[in-house]
């Protein structure tokens, strides 16, 4: 194992985790957060960058990949929690999410801005193409792929320079949440990126590519996975300081629909319409090869895991879905993932947590089930919350948990549940009998 293998395989996992999100809620956070952005960013850090490398760790400790880590609590919801995960990241949110940045910055600005009808027609030929492309995939997409990531890098980086030298405008006063809680607001800003409940797919990406290359002792796998995601989060950080900043600089320059909107305004106040051009082209075809990569894995998932259904079927649904949903428009599917993804991202995260400390309870199924219950109910209700749902008789009783304050209230019913779980397993365990001779 050289050097290099490492570097390349933590820039892959860089361009499987760098989609629409990345691009899109960072600069929105440093518009709102303004003088708040360092706090904001830094939480915004550690749920986009350091939940994701640490759940690509996890599932270096397992075989079998997400199915598994989640079957520990019963192989039924192995099979349901890791299909909610791909659906979610496939034709409900992640897809659409993509498809919309990529009309919004590559198409919207030349006809005159975000239309019905505009976004219909693209969509209509931007899935045709997904799906001819996910239908035969090769490595032509992965060679793209790898031009783009490079080419996206220096079109961020111009933007960046530009915002230090070419924007005026001042550092405004916090928004919303980010004037009394920027933190915690940007830790759950993080959610929305999507890249911790991606990394329970693309893990085993990962750890294949170490296996290809000749590893197969399981503790090395997972120290070089360690490394590899190292390299990914360095980029990964660099990136949304970048462009976060690019929308705390953005606050004065207008009102932006969302961050899409932004970076497109950015691009063309610093270089005029050749920067728009350039940024959309970048933004637009590595949105697609985004789209095709996650049809592509979905399909072989659902492929695989349900016998009866042909890959091709499953893709041919899935990019179906995807239109219709991606013609809600952007804003509308972030506003109705952000509830969904408040719900599953706690769980996930006690998931992968379990996963390191499994072996002081030799993974007993009761620990996942009692953690990952309570958990479970903690973030239904702050979803439904989010959804706008009013639940007064279960208030007093959320908002008087720990770290409620930084919408983190599911922690302590989390050690509960797996505490009361532990107990029944040891409760249940065969005791040693004793002998006795005289």
């Amino acid at each position: 194992m050289q050097k290099k293998d490492i570097v390349f395989i933590g820039f892959m996992l860089f361009a499987l985790f760098f989609g629409a999100g990345n691009l899109i809620y960072p600069v929105a956070l440093g518009m709102e957060a303004g003088t708040s952005y360092w706090p904001a960013i830094i939480g915004f850090v550690l749920t986009g960058v350091g939940l994701p490398i640490i759940t690509v760790a996890a599932i270096s400790l397992v075989r079998n990949g997400a199915v598994e880590l989640a079957g520990r609590v019963h192989p039924l919801f192995g099979l349901i929690f890791t299909s909610i995960i791909y659906l979610a990241i496939g034709p409900f949110f992640g897809i659409p999410r993509a498809a919309n940045v990529g009309f919004e910055t590559g198409i919207a600005p030349w006809i005159g801005g975000v239309s019905t009808l505009g976004l219909l027609i693209f969509t209509i030929i931007f899935f045709t193409l997904v799906f001819l492309t996910s239908l035969n995939p090769s490595k032509l997409v992965d060679r793209v792929g790898q031009f783009l990531t490079p080419a996206l890098f220096l079109a961020i980086f111009g933007l960046v320079i530009g915002s230090f030298f070419l924007l005026n405008g001042d550092v405004q006063p916090a928004q919303d949440k980010y004037s009394s809680q920027p933190f915690s607001t940007g830790f759950i800003e993080g959610y929305l990126t999507m890249d911790a409940i991606a990394s329970l797919a693309f893990g085993i990406i990962v750890v294949t590519s170490f296996r290809d290359r000749g590893l197969t002792n399981a503790r090395e796998i997972t120290f070089r996975t360690v490394q590899a995601g190292l390299v990914t989060a360095i980029g990964l950080t660099s990136v949304y300081i970048s462009i976060g900043w690019i929308g705390v600089k953005m606050a004065t320059e207008g009102e932006y629909a969302n961050g899409s909107a932004v970076l497109a305004g950015a691009a063309d106040l610093m270089y005029g319409n050749l920067g728009t051009l350039l940024l959309g082209i970048i933004v637009l075809l590595a949105c697609f090869t985004t789209c095709v990569g996650l049809t592509v894995a979905c399909g072989q998932f659902f492929s695989k895991r349900f016998k009866s259904l042909s890959y091709k079927s499953v893709i041919s649904v899935i990019t179906i879905t995807s239109l219709l949903v991606s013609n809600l428009g952007l804003n509308e599917i972030i506003a109705y993932s952000v509830p969904v993804l408040v719900f599953l991202y706690p769980i996930a995260i006690v998931l992968v947590a379990l996963t390191f400390i499994g072996k002081t309870f030799n993974h007993s199924p009761y620990v996942y089930r009692g953690a990952v219950l309570l958990t479970g109910l903690v973030s239904l209700y702050d979803g439904l919350a989010e959804f706008g749902f009013s639940m007064n008789f279960a208030e007093p009783i959320i908002s008087s948990l720990p770290f409620y304050e930084f919408s983190l209230s599911w922690i302590f019913p989390a050690i509960i549940g797996g505490v009361i779980g532990w107990l029944i397993a040891y409760a249940k365990a065969p005791k040693p009998t004793h002998d006795f001779q005289n």
